[in-house]
């Protein structure tokens, strides 16, 4: 059983459940916007997405992003997920990540863009 992210009931009053695409797209967004630091007991665990929204908006701001996320992703998630492309863009006040990713064990890739604005 997974739970869902964010957490919440379902219909019947009990814990919601994910399925595991839908799981492992959940902790893919976790990591994603979870500030390293943030987590006692795992300071490393994060991307730092959030703070980059409030810094001077560049494509070398981007091009950084991308670095960083793709290596927190490899580091925190390869074992789920392999990595196909992996695109960050910042665009006025929002920071737009593409990725395509290969849950282990399936056979076809998953698109999902997550996009954080102030």
């Amino acid at each position: 059983m997974n739970i869902a992210f964010p957490f919440r009931y379902d219909p019947r009053g009990r814990t919601a459940e994910a399925s595991d695409p839908d799981h492992v797209r959940d902790l893919i967004e976790q990591m994603l916007f979870t500030n390293p630091g943030e987590r006692v007991n795992l300071p490393d665990l994060g991307s730092g997405l959030q703070q980059m929204v409030f810094a001077p908006n560049s494509a070398e701001l981007a091009a950084a992003l991308q670095f960083s996320v793709q290596a927190s992703l490899q580091r925190w998630l390869g074992d789920l997920v392999d990595i196909r492309s992996l695109s960050v863009s910042a665009s006025d006040s929002a920071l737009t990540v593409n990725l395509q990713y290969q849950i282990r064990g399936a056979t076809q890739a998953v698109n999902a863009q997550f996009i954080r604005a102030i």
